[in-house]
């Protein structure tokens, strides 16, 4: 009868250790799937050994150039190849002013890498960005796209250098998204101007070449099972490390199957990137990493009272108790969560009033005297 119950305990804790690791499993794929904004469906190949398929991605319109393959079937993420076949392009030179060490990131085609351009003090910062060609370059879109979880910047300027004179391409603007349209205008020197209000991480500056001359196509390939069926998740809002195994030699893979164009659809589950959960998304959060929904912003700097610091002190609002006066020592005797330099009126009834720890003293004074007393006279009526 024991062995019997250790049995059906045994059971019952691999079935809930099973169940628990297909949760997490689940957990898994989609904190992956939820940061791309559209899928393509495709599947059930007429093949019947393990091919390589090339689903084309010529028509849509794609910032990230990073995709997500689930097999449906096994519901686990495919290793991919991206393949874009660029005949020709104009080499870019970036600069900037002030200047950085890692300007070159924003022009490696790597979005895993990023140019970093902090705020100096509590000001609003400005940075010049140059793009300059040998050619010149025909262009009517720049994309910026943003390390994870960083605020897009307040506001953006583009000129262009067009027959040796500066040119307004984009009037200053308030910045609210990440792909900005202009009329089309040639020219080999650009300058871009972000102000912004937060720490500005940019991994990629995009200016569209119209007049490169390049191929048309743009796919991407991965190793599809018979009989099984694949969801291609692409263009996500930022950064996303999808767990995979081993991959074949995709790129130069032979007998390779390619597919008609599938038409995308928009992605159910996808939600955009708010890391402080505070319902406002990231790229148009005044205040990133601290939750503020109301997005209050009393002296309008575009920073978010929250994470300003009013009083200098080098402690944002929301972690210094004493926002108004400087304190970087924090010093607080009474433990209130209020600054002594602010806390007028100590919490403490024995702060607030101090002449009540004598009355203490006076009433435990008297107390061993009338105690004293009766013990004298109880000795005095033994005797």
């Amino acid at each position: 009868m024991k062995l019997r119950t250790l049995f059906l305990i045994l059971i019952t804790l691999s079935v809930a250790l099973t169940a628990n690791a297909q949760g997490l499993s689940q957990s898994s794929i989609s904190s992956v799937i939820s940061a791309y904004r559209s899928y393509k469906d495709v599947g059930n190949f007429s093949i019947s050994v393990p091919t390589v398929v090339e689903v084309p991605f010529t028509d849509e319109s794609i910032e990230r150039f990073d995709f997500a393959v689930l097999d449906k079937t096994t519901n686990s993420f495919e290793p991919y190849f991206f393949r874009q076949k660029t005949l020709t392009k104009i080499p870019v030179s970036v600069n900037t002013n002030p200047n950085t060490n890692n300007a070159s990131r924003m022009n490696d085609n790597n979005t895993q890498t990023y140019a970093d351009f902090p705020l100096l003090d509590n000001a609003q910062g400005h940075v010049q960005i140059t793009l300059s060609s040998t050619n010149p370059i025909t262009s009517s879109v720049l994309t910026t796209l943003l390390d994870n979880n960083v605020a897009l910047p307040n506001f953006i300027e583009i000129r262009a250098f067009v027959d040796g004179q500066s040119k307004i391409v984009v009037a200053n603007r308030k910045m609210d998204q990440q792909t900005i349209h202009f009329p089309q205008t040639t020219s080999n020197k650009w300058i871009i101007t972000f102000t912004f209000s937060q720490p500005l991480r940019i991994s990629e500056l995009r200016l569209n070449q119209d007049n490169a001359t390049k191929s048309s196509a743009r796919a991407i390939r991965f190793l599809s099972q018979p009989t099984h069926s694949y969801r291609i998740y692409f263009d996500p809002d930022r950064s996303v490390t999808v767990p995979v195994g081993e991959a074949g030699n995709l790129a130069s893979a032979k007998d390779v199957l390619i597919i008609p164009p599938v038409q995308s659809q928009n992605n159910p589950n996808y939600i955009i990137a708010d890391i402080d959960s505070d319902g406002v998304p990231d790229i148009r959060d005044n205040c990133v990493f601290v939750t503020n929904k109301d997005q209050k912003d009393i002296n309008n700097n575009d920073r978010g009272d929250v994470c300003d610091d009013f009083d200098q002190d080098g402690l944002i609002n929301s972690k210094d108790n004493c926002p108004n006066k400087p304190n970087q020592d924090q010093k607080d005797t009474d433990s209130d969560n209020k600054g002594n330099i602010c806390d007028k009126k100590e919490s403490r009834i024995t702060e607030r009033y101090t002449w009540i720890p004598w009355v203490g003293i006076g009433f435990v004074a008297l107390v061993l005297i009338v105690l004293l007393a009766l013990m004298a006279k109880s000795t005095r009526v033994t005797k």
